[in-house]
């Protein structure tokens, strides 16, 4: 497991592999499968699943659910294609449910 150096670290909140910075978060404002989520630029120790279309609150995109490398529990996706030209910012970035990361050494 890559360990990730910084004073606020997200982990999988099964197994506490260290899986995104706090300083990566673009936003807060947004939705997931199960309540609130953060949009972040870079991801580590994650594993990226199929592609496939899906419709969200923004329209439709191509995304691909993400996992945590060492327990496999999903943690959100990670959006490939944004179809509206106002989402394509959203391209390459990733979604994790609040819900699924906890917070180390804050």
């Amino acid at each position: 497991m890559a360990e990730l150096v910084g004073p606020r670290v997200y982990s999988c909140c099964n197994c506490r592999n260290h899986v995104c910075l706090h300083d990566d978060i673009i936003s807060k404002a947004f939705q997931g499968r199960n309540g609130r989520a953060f949009l972040f630029s870079h991801a580590m120790n994650i594993v990226v699943g199929p592609k496939e279309d899906r419709q969200l609150i923004t329209g439709l995109h191509t995304v691909a659910d993400i996992y945590c490398r060492d327990c496999r529990e999903v943690l959100g996706w990670k959006y490939e294609r944004a179809y509206e030209e106002t989402q394509k910012y959203k391209e390459g970035k990733f979604i994790f449910e609040k819900s699924k990361i906890v917070k180390e050494n804050w």
